[in-house]
């Protein structure tokens, strides 16, 4: 093996680096500019992403729209461009895709009549052997009548049976087809052809019905128009959200989205304020200023809650304020704890 003149063995084409006495590589003025001073911070409401920018860009959505409870009225141009985005038409409903029998049971003597008040094409009545009547199962039974309801009169075991043992249905269960999903763009529209200022709930990845029913329930009781829900990953109306909203579900229609991210864009476009629920928000629920212009309010998943995309599409992170000793908020409670405020903030201004 060749040796080098300091005796070290030498190998063909090796590079040597750091030799001693190797003169540094100047940068050459490529620091400079990072020397020269910054031009100056744009104002928190002039940075997109910034809490106050989305805000401040929501605002002026809101006053190009003229202000009024109609906000996302769009021009015959924005509804040429939305024939051509979807091929002549708005693009039909989600559905979720059903077995041959799909059937829910609706249980509870108030859901069970409120089902019926509101015409729900349900195919028959079950009534518990000798169960104890008030006139709620009086007047169920007579609806059901009027209408040509099959009433049966099962033993207990099998009212168990076919409304599930977990369920407590106080002696009467209505059996109901697969719940018909409305369209949220629809939706928003109804709302505003009547000339109401919206206001809805949308869920992100919220799994218990029970949550779902109690939101329904609160988003009626505070003078909401509908609930939204994804297709995917979320829990839809069930015999269970059925019970737990006290047959509000018969009153408040749910809407399903294909793709709540791009529904929650739609919305903004339209002139609606999409509000995010998180313990750590920018907002705080009381210092809400503009719960009397049209709104969605997102509630998240009961344990990661708001997903990335959808934080970044709202306009504001609202968060509830609670005691320390309190770690977070059932999904639903925070929906109507948020609900109310809204309604109060907007009797408030329009007295």
């Amino acid at each position: 093996m060749a040796k080098s003149s300091t005796g070290r063995p030498s190998r063909a084409g090796a590079v040597r680096k750091g030799t001693k006495g190797s003169k540094a590589v100047g940068s050459g003025g490529q620091g400079r500019q990072a020397l020269e001073g910054k031009k100056p911070t744009p104002k928190a409401e002039d940075r997109p992403y910034h809490p106050a920018g989305k805000v401040k860009a929501a605002r002026e959505r809101y006053a190009a729209a003229g202000g009024k409870a109609r906000p996302g009225a769009r021009s015959s141009n924005e509804r040429a461009q939305d024939a051509q985005q979807y091929g002549g038409s708005r693009p039909a409903p989600a559905r979720r895709v059903k077995k041959a029998d799909d059937s829910e049971m609706v249980t509870g003597r108030n859901s069970v009549v409120e089902a019926l008040r509101a015409h729900i094409p349900a195919t028959a009545l079950y009534v518990a052997f000798r169960v104890e009547v008030d006139e709620r199962v009086k007047e169920a039974l007579s609806l059901a009548n009027k209408r040509g309801i099959p009433v049966m009169e099962v033993m207990r075991p099998e009212l168990d049976r076919l409304s599930g043992h977990d369920s407590v249905h106080q002696g009467l269960a209505l059996k109901v087809p697969p719940y018909e999903y409305a369209h949220p763009e629809t939706l928003l529209d109804q709302v505003q052809r009547r000339g109401q200022t919206p206001l809805f709930v949308a869920l992100d990845g919220i799994t218990d019905p029970r949550n779902l029913g109690a939101i329904i329930r609160s988003t009626a009781a505070f003078g909401g128009q509908g609930v939204i829900v994804p297709q995917r990953r979320s829990v839809g109306v069930t015999a269970s959200a059925w019970k737990t909203s006290a047959g509000a579900a018969a009153r408040t229609p749910v809407a399903m989205a294909s793709n709540l991210t791009q529904t929650l864009k739609a919305f903004k476009a339209a002139g609606v304020f999409v509000v995010g629920l998180d313990g750590d928000g920018d907002v705080s629920l009381p210092g809400l200023d503009f719960a009397s212009g049209p709104i969605v309010v997102v509630v998240g998943n009961e344990g990661k809650g708001l997903s990335r995309l959808v934080t970044e599409t709202c306009d504001a992170i609202v968060s509830i304020p609670i005691s320390s000793g309190t770690e977070s908020l059932n999904a639903g409670i925070a929906a109507s704890v948020t609900l109310y405020e809204i309604a109060r903030q907007r009797a408030t201004k329009g007295k």
